[in-house]
C-alpha cells in the first residue's frame, strides 16, 4: 500500500531499488531547467508534442465519440511536469494524465503546481501500471524498457518520442568540445512498434541573461563544461543557439 505524499504525488521507487539516496536530477538542475522553461523557449517544442500526442490518440482509439473510457497517457521522465500539463491541456477532462519520474524534488513541484495530473516517483523501467492499460507513452529523452513499453500499451496504442536533432544546441557545444559531432538522427526501433511519423522541429533561440547558463545546467554537457565557461555563460548578456527536435509517433503492431 502506497501513500500519498501531501503535494499529491506517489512515491513507488522501493528504497533497494535506488542506486542513490536522491536519485534523477539534483535540486539545482531543476531548478535551473524550471528557469529555462519558464522563459519560453522550448514552447514550440511543448506545443507541438501535445499536439502530436491528441492527433496520435485520435486516429488511434476505434469510434473515439463512442468509447466510453477516458483515454490514458503516461509521460516517463516526466521531471517537473512542464510537457505533461500541456498535454493535459490540449486534451482536457477527456484523459487521465500521469507523469513519472525517479526525482522527487522534480514529482514534488510537479505535483504541486499541476493539479490536473496524476504524478508519482517511479522509475520508466518498471512501470507502474497493468498490462494494455495506456493509450499513449511520452518519451522526451528518456530512458526506458522497451517490454515495459509494450506491456503497457493498448493494443493500436502509440509511443511519441522527442531526441535531439543534429545541430541542437550546436552552438553551445561547441563552446566545450574541440570537434562536435552532429547528432545521430536515425529514428530507434522499437520491438512490437512500427513508425508510423516522424516531424522535425528546428529553430534559432535568442539566450539573454544568463539564461544560456540555465541552459547548460539542464544539459550533461554541464559536466565537460570548464568552471570559465561557466561563469561567462553565467554573466552572458546574449547568446544564440540552435534548437534541433526530433518528434517521432509509434504505434502498436
Amino acid at each position: 500500500m502506497f501513500d500519498k505524499a501531501k503535494e499529491g504525488y506517489v512515491n513507488l521507487m522501493p528504497a533497494h531499488h535506488k542506486h542513490s539516496k536522491n536519485p534523477g536530477d539534483s535540486k539545482e538542475m531543476m531548478q535551473s531547467r524550471r528557469a529555462f522553461l519558464e522563459s519560453g523557449h522550448y514552447q514550440k517544442l511543448q506545443q507541438q508534442l501535445a499536439n502530436t500526442v491528441q492527433q496520435s490518440i485520435a486516429n488511434s482509439i476505434a469510434n473515439p465519440l463512442e468509447n466510453s473510457q477516458q483515454p490514458t497517457i503516461l509521460d516517463i521522465g516526466c521531471g517537473e511536469g512542464y510537457y505533461t500539463n500541456e498535454i493535459a491541456n490540449v486534451l482536457g477532462e477527456s484523459a487521465q494524465v500521469y507523469g513519472l519520474d525517479i526525482a522527487k524534488v522534480a514529482v514534488r513541484y510537479a505535483s504541486k503546481r499541476y493539479a490536473n495530473c496524476h504524478f508519482s516517483v517511479a522509475s520508466s523501467y518498471k512501470l507502474p501500471f497493468n498490462d494494455h492499460s495506456l493509450d499513449a507513452i511520452v518519451k522526451v529523452y528518456a530512458p526506458s524498457k522497451q517490454e515495459e513499453l509494450l506491456r503497457c500499451l493498448k493494443p493500436g496504442g502509440v509511443l511519441v518520442t522527442v531526441t535531439p536533432g543534429a545541430r541542437h544546441l550546436y552552438q553551445l557545444r561547441e563552446r566545450i568540445y574541440q570537434e562536435v559531432r552532429l547528432h545521430e538522427e536515425q529514428a530507434d526501433e522499437f520491438a512490437g512498434l512500427e513508425l508510423i511519423e516522424q516531424a522535425k522541429l528546428n529553430y534559432s533561440m535568442q539566450l539573454v541573461e544568463g539564461q544560456a547558463f540555465e541552459l547548460l545546467q539542464m544539459t550533461p554537457f554541464a559536466w565537460k563544461a570548464s568552471p570559465e565557461l561557466q561563469a561567462e555563460l553565467k554573466q552572458c548578456a546574449s547568446f544564440d543557439c540552435e534548437a534541433d527536435f526530433n518528434i517521432q509517433t509509434y504505434r502498436v503492431i
